[in-house]
């Protein structure tokens, strides 16, 4: 839940603005909406642990596991992690082969090898490359890590069901090709992410 120093993503009415005049049917669904507050994890480690626990399972259920991981591994840090057993780690209620990639991330960064602070001075791209060398992060797994700890402003993930979710119920759309979401996502740029937050909220509805 959060708490009074819950860092929520950052925007205001300059990307309203934008995103309303740039497409009629997401302005009208962000007057009807209104502001919608987007927590974020400003610690990188963190969330790329929490992203990869939500990987193809459901909100519900990563936030399950979650909670659980933290009543019984303590801080979410690189050394803590590391210095859990996988089996440990599997016990929350995720996979083994997730639960090794958390493991073996954990040690990879404890070691020194990878550093993920080294990230905020990369482009959007540059990051996302560099996060796939990890094993068990892929593209929308480093999309997340990018929108929700570094908030960057132009983050629209093709492989989050969600977003694609919440843009066929803006649009009435029975399916939604790759062409036409990089269509939409374009019109939303440089502002993407939060079109991408009111996204998350309208597939829900």
């Amino acid at each position: 839940m959060p708490t009074a120093t819950t860092k929520y993503f950052d925007y205001g009415q300059t990307e309203i603005d934008f995103l309303s005049g740039a497409d009629r049917a997401l302005g009208e669904a962000i007057q009807r909406l209104g502001r919608i507050e987007r927590v974020t994890m400003p610690d990188l480690f963190t969330a790329l642990i929490h992203a990869i626990v939500g990987q193809l399972i459901s909100a519900k259920a990563a936030h399950t596991i979650w909670e659980r991981m933290q009543e019984r591994l303590g801080p979410i840090t690189p050394a803590g992690i590391a210095g859990q057993r996988t089996e440990t780690i599997q016990s929350c209620g995720m996979t083994m082969k997730k639960a090794a990639c958390i493991t073996d991330i954990a040690h990879t960064i404890s070691t020194g090898a990878f550093s993920l602070e080294e990230l905020r001075e990369l482009a959007d791209a540059e990051v996302i490359q560099r996060l796939m060398t990890l094993k068990g992060i892929g593209r929308w797994t480093a999309e997340m890590l990018l929108i929700h700890a570094m908030e960057r402003g132009d983050i629209v993930s093709w492989g989050d069901i969600a977003i694609r979710r919440g843009m066929m119920k803006l649009y009435g759309l029975p399916s939604l090709t790759k062409e036409q979401f990089d269509a939409y996502r374009q019109r939303y740029s440089p502002y993407g992410s939060v079109a991408s937050i009111y996204l998350w909220r309208l597939s829900f509805e």
